[in-house]
């Protein structure tokens, strides 16, 4: 249970009214957990739940105090898993929900709490239950189609037009870092770290090394073009991204609407760093090469009407999807252990991925681009 350290519970049975209370008050000081049962855990396993990086606690609750009535009454409970605590991804997801969430107009989860240890590295955030609002949950075996990613885009437009260029960044989001700089830049290019997680899931998995030889690269090459699209796009206009928008990460609504989850890797970035990465996943191999064209002009007029004055041209946005590419192979999912989605999500994520890299000729996109001791 939660303790003087400030520690929140990893387990379901630790979980107590003092321990929610504690993450509610955290944005809800006037409201208290009268009762709670736990539905279900979901923890790090074998594939056959969609968890990775955190583990998942479903509750039901009632509350008392100013405000309460409004609240969810079904929650998923984000936890820290046990076996490992990414403190860079732990720290970022709880600051997006408690300092960015409450004033954004977007279709994202609702948060009523969230907390970060600094000591241990534990975390806690109280989200509603999605499904309590009829929403589904895609991925790369339902084959969401065109018009899913399409209103996936008009969010993003929507966030990134919201960020589009902003003084804020180096004022009150100072703390929101790009991607060349900051913790989670040390976590993906720390040679210890996710360039050795990467290079030991190419050793070792027979499809990822295949996969990265079939597009004539290495791991190092492919390490190399990141780092040098990282250091270009982050010359380009700024703006907040999601920065981890694989199809898993969206979910769609009954209406067709569509929204965004799983903010752990949200940076000051490039705006085409989120549309590539939905585009690639989230449509067949077919769909993408006959749609991804017209899908980033849509973007681009998305942008526009959400009141970006000078979007990129259309070939600026194409050609830095082309260069985006690498992180969405590189990182994307050649990072991901089988056991985190099961084989099927795994291996159909990398399939897409590698032939997107090789039909858009990244590599050759990104050799036209300066390279220098900066990126080295």
């Amino acid at each position: 249970m939660s303790n003087e350290s400030g520690v929140f519970p990893t387990d379901a049975k630790d979980l107590d009214t003092a321990s929610l209370n504690t993450l509610i008050q955290t944005l809800h000081p006037d409201v208290t957990v009268d009762q709670f049962s736990i539905i279900k855990e979901l923890s790090f396993g074998d594939g056959s739940e969609p968890v990775s990086t955190a583990g998942r606690v479903e509750v039901a609750l009632s509350y008392q105090g100013q405000g309460s009535e409004a609240l969810p009454k079904q929650l998923i409970i984000k936890v820290c898993r046990p076996d490992i605590a990414p403190r860079p991804l732990y720290r970022n997801e709880v600051a997006f929900y408690t300092r960015l969430r409450p004033e954004l107009d977007i279709e994202a989860p609702v948060c009523i709490g969230g907390m970060f240890d600094e000591n241990t590295a534990s975390f806690g955030l109280a989200l509603e239950d999605l499904r309590v609002r009829g929403v589904s949950f895609p991925n790369v075996t339902t084959s969401p189609g065109v018009a899913h990613i399409k209103a996936v885009l008009s969010q993003l437009a929507k966030l990134h037009a919201t960020f589009w260029n902003s003084d804020k960044f180096y004022r009150e989001l100072d703390w929101i870092k790009p991607h060349t700089e900051g913790e989670l830049y040390e976590l993906f290019n720390h040679p210890d770290l996710v360039p050795a997680v990467i290079q030991a899931e190419v050793d070792n998995n027979q499809f990822k090394r295949e996969l990265v030889q079939g597009v004539g690269q290495t791991p190092q090459a492919l390490y190399q073009q990141l780092r040098t699209v990282q250091q270009h796009q982050a010359t380009l206009t700024p703006t907040l991204c999601h920065g981890d928008t694989h199809v898993g990460n969206t979910y769609a609504r009954p209406d067709g609407g569509a929204g965004l989850y799983d903010w752990q890797l949200m940076a000051r970035g490039y705006c085409m760093h989120d549309v590539s990465y939905v585009i690639i996943t989230g449509l067949s191999v077919e769909e993408r090469r006959a749609n991804e064209k017209d899908l980033i002009h849509f973007y681009l007029a998305e942008l526009a009407s959400n009141g970006v004055a000078l979007p990129p041209s259309f070939e600026q946005a194409f050609l830095e999807y082309r260069h985006a590419a690498v992180w969405c192979f590189y990182i994307g999912w050649l990072t991901t252990p089988i056991d985190n989605y099961g084989w099927d999500i795994t291996v159909c994520n990398h399939i897409r991925l590698a032939t997107a890299y090789r039909d858009l000729e990244t590599a050759a996109a990104v050799a036209q681009l300066p390279t220098g001791a900066a990126y080295s």
